[in-house]
């Protein structure tokens, strides 16, 4: 039912683990641990609408969504999108979702009831749509991804078009053109990104959309954002864990004096000796560690992250104490892993320095402008808006991943994709956006936040360490033992009780809010 697509290639802000971008032949690891949605197709069961006809779910719908909401002179572009009306009954709901940073084609099964969306529907006999992120997949203003192309790709214009959409778009099912806000009660809901787009649109789009349900919603931007290795920390095996600091403690000490001798035998040890700078490997040391967001909760131990444990702490088929095996032990073993199982993974057959260095500005994936290109994509978001540039924890932090990282390593990579907007590392404007829409102070009522205490990006969520935002049922916060976005599946509330009160939760909170409805006058 649910497919786990690899993870998007770069390290950059993690956002995209949907993308099904090509592990190999990205040489920069931000959008290795791109934040996304898990990736859910079309049921292999018949759907078949009310009237008893089938209904083809994969099929595409086309709505003419402005270019410019500022100037609306500017035309249309076609935005693409997918409906589900099989449990559509007049009164009911109509429950939209973005899939965010993605080509949204292979994600229709979100307009099922393998998903909460679907469960929702079901429940309150409504009908829900997923609809194409401009810029994203084959929803694009214009035919390339040129920066000048991308200067309309902002959260604005993405709040703008979801409520244009809510307000303007006659649906394709029967009755479809008397369904807009204030005649029908329409649901927004997201996950990841996405998630983080809902509260934001409930924000500066009240009254348009009358609940939202917002899964691992990322609603604070934070440029230097170290706490995505902090869950993964927390929850992976501990003897892994503290293998990892060592040898990532090792590398730092030896970058702090200066002894590059000790670093490229380091390097020659996991096989990356052509990678020319520090910084890159010390990335590439964190791919291992961005195979944790693909995890669910109906993941085996065959999972690359626990092969990548299990290949540091199983020795003679005897597993490491929580103090782990040591660095000598670690250093080999981690090294002997990149060389047998996670270069091939990684790189294919490209050398070292193509597949992970970030310094040559003339390669195809800086230069690649075609459309339906995720990763360029979300890139500008990132460089502009978000940020979420994971990067090593301040000193005196438990160190997973290498303090050699800092936002200046993902700042320069902005220049080498969009040198015709940045001259220099920009600073994305995170303060601007959190103020804007509102980040971790959000109060808005009827939205429900479900989250992860296994997600790594659990701390740009309402669910942070140390935040302690209280929960109450004007906006539920509900957190179970899951993963990124683990609880818009279905199946994952029958693997994992924690899940399931979450599901229930919403549900209830669901019904009751829109018990609340009424149509305009």
């Amino acid at each position: 039912m649910l497919s786990h697509p690899p993870l998007a290639d770069m390290m950059w802000v993690a956002l995209l683990i949907l993308s099904g971008l090509a592990r190999a032949a990205i040489p920069n690891a931000m959008l290795r641990g791109m934040q996304s949605l898990p990736k859910l197709s079309a049921p292999q069961r018949s759907i078949i609408s009310p009237n008893g006809t089938a209904l083809d779910i994969t099929t595409v719908y086309y709505f003419d969504q402005l270019i410019d909401h500022d100037n609306p002179g500017l035309g249309t572009f076609k935005q693409r999108y997918w409906m589900n009306w099989e449990c559509y009954k007049p009164g009911g709901p109509i429950i939209l979702m973005t899939p965010g940073e993605v080509d949204a084609d292979g994600y229709e099964g979100y307009t099922t009831n393998d998903t909460l969306n679907g469960l929702i529907a079901q429940q309150q006999n409504g009908a829900a749509i997923l609809i194409e992120h401009r810029f994203f997949g084959y929803s694009n203003p214009y035919n390339d991804l040129t920066s000048k192309s991308l200067a309309l790709l902002t959260i604005q214009q993405a709040i703008d078009d979801l409520v244009y959409f809510a307000t303007t778009a006659d649906l394709p099912m029967p009755g479809g053109d008397a369904v807009k806000p204030g005649q029908a009660p329409w649901i927004l809901i997201g996950g990841s990104y996405s998630g983080a787009l809902t509260s934001w649109t409930m924000v500066n789009k009240p009254g348009i959309f009358w609940a939202a349900y917002a899964s691992s919603a990322v609603v604070e931007a934070i440029t230097d954002f170290y706490g995505y290795s902090t869950p993964i920390r927390e929850y992976m095996p501990q003897n892994c864990s503290s293998d990892v600091q060592a040898v990532v403690a090792y590398l730092d000490e030896m970058f702090m004096v200066n002894d590059t001798a000790g670093i490229q035998t380091l390097k020659e040890t996991f096989g990356l000796g052509d990678v020319v700078h520090v910084d890159d490997f010390a990335n590439a040391l964190q791919y291992t560690l961005f195979e944790w967001q693909s995890l669910q909760p109906d993941v085996g131990p065959g999972a690359m992250f626990f092969q990548f444990c299990d290949a540091l702490e199983v020795k003679n088929g005897v597993s490491a104490g929580p103090e782990g095996w040591g660095l000598e032990h670690a250093i080999y073993s981690w090294g002997n892993f990149w060389n047998i199982t996670y270069y091939n993974s990684v790189c294919g057959s490209e050398d070292a320095e193509t597949c992970l260095g970030t310094y040559n500005a003339s390669q195809s994936w800086w230069t690649d402008v075609t459309v339906n290109n995720p990763g360029r994509s979300w890139f500008w978001m990132v460089c502009n808006q978000v940020g979420w540039f994971q990067v090593g924890p301040p000193e005196g932090q438990p160190a997973i991943v290498s303090r050699i990282l800092q936002p200046i390593y993902d700042e320069r990579q902005c220049v080498n994709m969009f040198p015709e907007a940045f001259t220099c590392p920009p600073q994305p404007t995170t303060i601007q956006t959190d103020a804007m829409y509102a980040g971790w102070n959000v109060n808005v009522p009827r939205l429900f936040f479900a989250n992860g205490l296994r997600d790594p990006w659990r701390e740009a969520t309402v669910s942070a360490d140390g935040l302690n935002k209280p929960s109450n049922p004007n906006m539920p916060i509900y957190e179970g033992d899951g993963f990124h976005c683990s609880d818009l599946i279905t199946e994952n509330g029958y693997i994992d009780p924690t899940i399931a009160v979450v599901q229930e939760a919403a549900l209830m909170y669901m019904k009751e809010w829109l018990a609340e409805w009424k149509p305009n006058a």
